[in-house]
């Protein structure tokens, strides 16, 4: 019997690199595939497959679907999981940039999905996965287009998996916490370009600093951990709709249902102003 075939979208580094890791182990053909084809040649080492993937390029997405499906037959398993943190206020964010972070998170997601289900459907059977956030569950100041993508992956997600469910094909939510990959660092470094001396600088240096706690933090959750939740949600007979995964994530999202919207607010802002004490 044939090994299926997984491909991971944004696999050039963090929680991308290592679920085509995790999946790999797991028993699949694994393509992986990312704008800065460089930074994946170690996984060519484990049998993986690198294909160059820009999620904002229709031609880019095309071919490599194209070449995935004409090697293998179709993509049995699909993780988006590229994309990335823009933050800043939404009054000095310029609009284009507003709009790129749509175009990546949720325009490329959806689209990859576009092109793999045809496929899975004609087999009967698929799955996608996407990788969202707790942040599509809650927010934070200066965060409004990051995480107004990732409110609509879980919109989009879950009418996704009730639309494809009579074709056999699973979508699957992935909602990590604070991951220690290079995406606070990067996310901050925005935030700060954006907002940094502004109106809204004093909430900016707070955010920064909460943003950049993520990388190379012991409170931060390795993106293995990720990457497993990954691979079970490739390889279950019946996966869950979500799975929260990382340090905290449980309890932030417990805290998001049961706690009244103000109350929240000043939970929240309260644990992010002890990054710059």
């Amino acid at each position: 019997m044939s090994e299926p075939t997984a491909f991971v979208t944004g696999a050039s580094t963090g929680i991308g690199y290592a679920a085509a890791l995790a999946l790999r182990t797991a028993g699949f053909t694994v393509y992986a595939g990312a704008r800065r084809v460089e930074k994946m040649e170690p996984l060519k080492v484990q049998g993986i497959h690198v294909l160059s993937l820009d999620v904002t390029d229709d031609a880019s997405m095309v071919s490599a679907v194209r070449h995935v499906e004409n090697a293998q037959g179709q993509v049995d398993v699909l993780v988006n999981n590229a994309g990335y943190g823009s933050y800043g206020s939404l009054e000095e964010v310029p609009l284009s940039e507003g709009r790129r972070q749509f175009e990546v998170n949720v325009v490329g997601l959806a689209r990859m999905s576009q092109l793999v289900i045809p496929g899975m459907r004609r087999k009967g059977a698929g799955r996608i996965i996407n990788i969202s956030s707790i942040g599509g569950k809650m927010y934070e100041p200066l965060g409004a287009w990051y995480h107004g993508t990732k409110f609509a992956v879980e919109g989009m997600s879950d009418s996704l998996r009730l639309e494809l469910k009579p074709h056999g094909i699973d979508v699957v939510i992935i909602e990590p916490s604070g991951t220690d990959t290079e995406w606070g660092t990067i996310a901050g470094e925005g935030l700060m370009l954006a907002s940094g001396s502004g109106p809204y600088k004093d909430q900016a240096h707070v955010m920064a600093a909460a943003l950049a706690s993520t990388s190379g933090q012991v409170l931060s959750t390795p993106p293995d951990d990720v990457a497993r939740a990954v691979a079970r949600a490739a390889t279950a007979k019946r996966p869950r709709t979500r799975y929260p995964v990382g340090r905290g994530a449980w309890s932030v999202l417990a805290l998001r249902r049961l706690l009244p919207d103000r109350v929240f607010d000043t939970v929240l802002w309260n644990s992010y102003q002890r990054f710059v004490r």
